[in-house]
C-alpha cells in the first residue's frame, strides 16, 4: 500500500510537468515536424523515474506520426528544461504517446446517436 503523501506528491509533480511541457510546446520548440499539439495528461510511474506524456494532435494519423517524431527528437531538451524549471535532480524519462481518447469518445457518441435514431424508427 502506498503512502498518501507519496501519491499526492506524484500527482502534483505530474501536473507541474504537464504545464511545463505545454509551455515548451507552445513557444520553444521550432521543429517543423511538430504540429498543433497539446498535452492532455502526464502519467507518472510508481517510482517517478518515467512519465508517459499523452499528446493530443490536431490532424490525421500522418500528422500525429510526424509530431511524435519531432517530440522524440526534442525529448532530451524537454527533459533538461523540466529539470531546470522545477529544480529536479533526476527528471523522469519522457515517453510521448498520441492520446486518442477524444477521437474514441466522439466515435462512441456517434454510434450511440445512431442507435437512438434506430430505436425511434422501430416502434
Amino acid at each position: 500500500m502506498e503512502r498518501r503523501g507519496v501519491k499526492y506528491h506524484r500527482q502534483r509533480l505530474s501536473g507541474a510537468i504537464r504545464e511545463e511541457i505545454e509551455t515548451i510546446l507552445e513557444g520553444e520548440l521550432a521543429d517543423p515536424r511538430i504540429g498543433l499539439a497539446s498535452v492532455s495528461a502526464v502519467l507518472m510511474a510508481d517510482d517517478s523515474r518515467s512519465a508517459r506524456v499523452m499528446v493530443n494532435v490536431q490532424g490525421d494519423d500522418s500528422e500525429a506520426e510526424r509530431t511524435l517524431e519531432g517530440l522524440q527528437a526534442a525529448k532530451n531538451y524537454v527533459r533538461h528544461e523540466i529539470a531546470e524549471r522545477l529544480g529536479l535532480r533526476r527528471p523522469p524519462e519522457l515517453i510521448f504517446q498520441v492520446d486518442r481518447s477524444q477521437q474514441l469518445e466522439s466515435r462512441v457518441d456517434e454510434l450511440l446517436g445512431r442507435a437512438k435514431k434506430r430505436r425511434k424508427k422501430e416502434p
